[in-house]
Order: C-alpha cells, then structure tokens, then sequence
C-alpha cells in the first residue's frame, strides 16, 4: 500500500478527516478518544450522530480536524435522506477519510455499500479503521484486517493504511493514567498511531484554528446534544431515534456575583407521539429527573460553570416525515 511521503519535520500541516461507517460502527467514540475530550455524542443506538462535529487534535507539527458524520445508511424517512446528503457532502469536502468498521461484526451489505460509495471517489486518500478492536481475539483480528483489505481490492481502492484500534481501551487508560502493562494502554497507542497515519496525508499549512480549540460547534449546540445523549441513554428498545432537542434559551443568570455565575438552561425534548412522552418522563418524572441530572453534569464540565437545567418534553408528530418540522428542529 502506497503512502504519502511524511514532509520535513520542519514543516506544519492542517486539515480536514472525516470518519466514516454504518451506524454504530465506533466514529464518535474514535473523535473524542483523539480529541481527548467530549465532542461528539456516543451511543449503542444507531443513528445517534446527526450534526457534524468538528475535533480538533493539536499537534507541534499539525492540526487534524475531525468531522463527525452522521452513519450512512438506507433511508426510510426524510431526516435519513438528509442525513445521508450530510455525509456525502463532507466526504467531498475533507483532505482524508477513515472508514471505520467494528473488529466485532463481519463485513455485511452496509459495509460494502459505503464502500462502493467510497469507490466513486477517487482523489481523497482512504484509511480503513478496525474499530472496538478490544472485544475480539487475535485470531479474528486479523481475519477482519484481511477481510477490508480483500474488500478495497475487490472494488479498487487503494487503503494507505489499515489500521486496528480501541478508542474505549484508549479512553479508559488515559483516564486512570495507567501503562501499557496493564493491557489498557494498548488502545491508546493504536489512537495515537492512527493520528500519526493521518497527518501525513494532510496539506502543509498554517494552524486553521486557535491554540485550546477543541471544536468549532456552538456551544448551545453542543449543550443540545448532551441532553440528547441523556435522554437516550436508559431508553434503548423502547424508544426508536424519534428524540430531538431545542436549547430555547441559555443565559447568565442576571445579579449574580461575580464568583458564583450560574447559567440557565432552558430546552425542549421533542419526541412524536404522545405515547412516548410517558418512556421520556418516567414515573412521578423520575426519569426525566434523571436525564436533567447527567445532562446537566456533562453541560457544567463543557461550560465551566454551574448550571441550571429545565427540561420540557413535547410532542411534535411525525417529525423525522415532515420537512416544516426537520427545520424547526435544526435539520
């Protein structure tokens, strides 16, 4: 496999990557554990992702920004058409693609759909990314790596890497600062490796945002998605992707002094049928009260600040069908 020429280490890249995969395939996971920081939503649901986020990983010899795409999948609604339209218009945009696919799951229909997709295009150079590589053994490690590469031959594209990963081993060494001896570091090492793989593939260039950036998502936003994270976190089966999230107002509390700021958090979750408002509320609003509790420690850790939360869940019918709706919702 053919690789770009590293430049001198003198010189400073930047750039745009973008991972790519069926749902749930590991894309988000795999953006926070190399921004080092919450930036895009995770889930065991697929579909969890629906706005692009941007990481951003700063490095002495580059900047590698991360865009965050939706899965690409068959659609069955307009929001799923949308979405796709999402995707394929940032892999014409970024200078690298990461095609992430789960080291757990054998290559199905969706894999080799992107892929015939990804084959379409031409210029932009392709790392193919063995996710979750922590769940499986050696052996079917290795029958996955040969699996993506017989896959890009097949089709005709040529990977520059193909490279395996554990972006929730890494995350998890990171956090308690373990060694590599433990077996936890080796997630970390691979995504860090993955990072080293990509920079090459960037254009030289001068840093494209400032130093500390992590993501250039606002931050009302960003706050919209930890409370969409939340909310789905206990519902799995008994809630399909019908949730969304409006911030309708976030300000400073007024007379506050200066050391005890407080914000407030005023959101809506829509969801679109009035048989579901109960799953999202729970009895007696327990539920609820429990998505506003970790919603609320996550937005705190984003903003610095403490921070008061009112959550209201609200019908909107039908909306992921209803193109009046889509734009209401941000979509």
């Amino acid at each position: 496999m053919s690789v770009r020429t590293p430049s001198p280490h003198n010189s400073h890249r930047a750039g745009f990557a973008c991972f790519v995969g069926r749902p749930n395939a590991g894309k988000s996971t795999l953006t926070n554990a190399l921004v080092g920081q919450k930036v895009a939503i995770t889930s065991n649901r697929p579909q969890t992702t629906r706005h692009t986020v941007r990481g951003i990983v700063h490095r002495p010899d580059a900047q590698l920004v991360l865009v965050d795409t939706p899965g690409l999948h068959k659609p069955r609604t307009l929001l799923g058409e949308r979405l796709n339209d999402v995707v394929r218009t940032t892999w014409s945009e970024v200078d690298v693609i990461g095609f992430c696919l789960p080291a757990d799951q054998k290559l199905g229909p969706g894999d080799r759909f992107i892929a015939k997709e990804l084959a379409e295009i031409k210029k932009t150079p392709k790392v193919a990314i063995v996710t979750k590589s922590d769940l499986v053994d050696a052996e079917r490690l290795a029958a996955q790596l040969i699996a993506v590469d017989q896959l890009g031959r097949e089709l005709g594209i040529e990977w520059q890497e193909i490279v395996p990963v554990s972006a929730v081993a890494a995350e998890k060494e990171a956090g308690r600062g373990s060694s590599t001896e433990d077996g936890g570091g080796r997630g970390a090492g691979q995504v860090s490796l993955l990072a080293d793989l990509l920079v090459p593939l960037l254009p030289e260039g001068p840093a494209l945002y400032p130093e500390g950036d992590l993501t250039d998502e606002p931050e009302q936003v960003m706050v919209a998605e930890l409370i969409r994270e939340a909310a789905l976190e206990g519902v799995r089966d008994e809630l399909p992707h019908s949730i969304a999230v409006v911030v309708e107002e976030m300000l400073p509390r007024e007379g506050r002094p200066a050391n005890k700021p407080l914000v407030d958090v005023h959101a809506n979750i829509y969801i679109e049928r009035p048989s579901q408002k109960g799953i999202i509320i729970g009895p007696k609003g327990a539920r609820l009260k429990e998505v506003g509790t970790k919603a609320r420690k996550h937005i705190e850790a984003l903003l610095g600040t403490p921070v008061f939360l009112d959550l209201h869940v609200k019908v909107a019918k039908d909306w992921q069908r209803d193109p009046k709706q889509l734009r209401k919702l941000g979509f």
